[in-house]
């Protein structure tokens, strides 16, 4: 059984129909990526399973149930690693915790131990801009996870990141996803960290948005750089083919 699945989602904001039918699904403990040209409704996807957007029609279902509306089901980074400035990195990694209503000695005792597996042991009493551009998303992914959410929502988290640092940050969370087979869902322009991180990847067309391809990435892991195996660079190169005729460039 998924553990998330829309069915023939719809979604019009104003005038404008931004997702037309949209079926998809996530296993427990899978890795999903969704691809498609800027603008398609990626991100507006994940306002659905946040809450900040209603379905003008179809069904959002998790473990096979309608998805309830408590906020206790997904745990969302955004593009950026919105930390703020003022809060030290231990407080800004705890601050989900806290709105769950978590006391900050207890958030503490539980974010702690994690410092050293993301790498950032040492840096708990620093603040944001004290870091590095790859440690900051670090800390955003690690304040997203130790919420212990079912399912973790990743939208472009590196997007904001040079090309080195961004590869050493795919390598880095593929690290971390293969040790604890987090149920992720990943929006990504970048096809190549699509085929790298994913079990499956679904294709959006155009606006208003659709499922147009589905495709299993069934080459072993690593993916990553020299090691993507023949099989996953054909894959590459046939995703961006689909999303070159969507774009129409």
């Amino acid at each position: 059984m998924s553990a998330l699945e829309l069915c023939n989602v719809g979604v019009r904001i104003g005038e404008t129909e931004v997702l037309d039918d949209v079926s998809l699904s996530v296993g427990q403990g899978e890795f999903v990526s969704i691809l498609g040209p800027s603008g398609a409704g990626k991100s507006t996807l994940f306002r659905l399973l946040t809450g900040a957007l209603e379905p003008d029609r179809g069904a959002i279902m998790l473990d096979g149930s309608a998805l309830k509306r408590d906020g206790r089901t997904f745990a969302f980074m955004p593009q950026r690693d919105a930390l703020m400035p003022w809060r030290r990195i231990i407080d800004n990694v705890i601050l989900g915790l806290e709105v769950q209503g978590v006391s900050r000695t207890e958030a503490r005792a539980r974010a702690l131990p994690l410092f050293a597996e993301f790498g950032l042991a040492g840096f708990e009493e620093r603040y944001p801009a004290e870091l590095s551009g790859g440690m900051r998303q670090r800390a955003a992914l690690l304040r997203t996870v130790i919420q212990a959410r079912p399912i973790q929502l990743l939208d472009e988290p590196f997007g904001a990141l040079d090309a080195l640092t961004r590869a050493q940050m795919q390598r880095w969370l593929e690290d971390r996803w293969r040790a604890a087979r987090w149920t992720t869902l990943l929006v990504t322009h970048d096809v190549r960290e699509a085929v790298a991180l994913s079990d499956r990847i679904y294709v959006l067309s155009r606006r208003p948005a659709r499922v147009i391809s589905e495709v299993v990435i069934r080459a072993p892991r690593p993916r990553l750089g020299s090691a993507l195996p023949a099989e996953a660079r054909a894959q590459e190169e046939e995703l961006l083919h689909t999303l070159l005729n969507q774009t129409g460039e």
